[in-house]
């Protein structure tokens, strides 16, 4: 699998996060938006990306339950998370807020559950979708415009479609962060 990450910051440092952990069991993808911009949001946004890179052995429920007590006291964060199988060829996602995601050509969207990482974790069930070679998984924070994926050309390079998703849909308001995966049979 290929991946390309775009993003930018409102000012100071970004509290937008992408985070890719590989491991022989699966493939770990998560694009996570500290709550705000700033410094506070970058902590926030910090905290939660060292519990997914040091959690391999946890669901992504228990994942999102770690990140959950490790931002207690922080702004707190909105994330999705999605783990790649290779078999069966799968992505299973789930997401806490408004970080969206588009499996393309298909146009599934994961499940999105309302809450805050942080302050308060909703029960989050993931969904399974099978994966063809070439299917593109594209998560956008809300710096991007959420009709993002309205449209996409899959054609490209994952950095240079990542790249293209921040520049035509982000809205200058807030940190911004777009993640493209391009799946690929094979080892993960």
């Amino acid at each position: 699998m290929e991946v390309g990450v775009a993003g930018s910051a409102l000012s100071g440092r970004s509290g937008d996060r992408a985070v890719v952990v590989r491991s022989a069991r699966r493939t770990l993808v998560a694009a996570i938006d500290g709550l705000g911009h700033g410094e506070a949001a970058a902590v926030a946004a910090d905290r939660a990306a060292a519990v997914l890179q040091d959690g391999d052995e946890l669901s992504l429920e228990g994942l999102l339950r770690r990140s959950h007590e490790a931002l207690a006291g922080t702004r707190g964060a909105v994330m999705t998370l999605a783990e790649f199988h290779a078999e069966p060829a799968e992505v299973r996602w789930v997401g806490v807020g408004n970080v969206e995601g588009r499996l393309l050509p298909a146009g599934i969207a994961p499940t999105l559950f309302g809450g805050v990482v942080g302050h308060n974790l909703p029960a989050v069930r993931p969904t399974v979708h099978p994966l063809e070679p070439g299917d593109l998984v594209v998560m956008a924070t809300d710096g991007v415009r959420a009709d993002f994926a309205d449209g996409l050309s899959a054609t490209g390079e994952p950095q240079a479609i990542a790249d293209r998703v921040l520049e035509n849909a982000g809205r200058g308001v807030d940190d911004a962060l777009v993640v493209v995966i391009r799946w690929e049979r094979g080892p993960l």
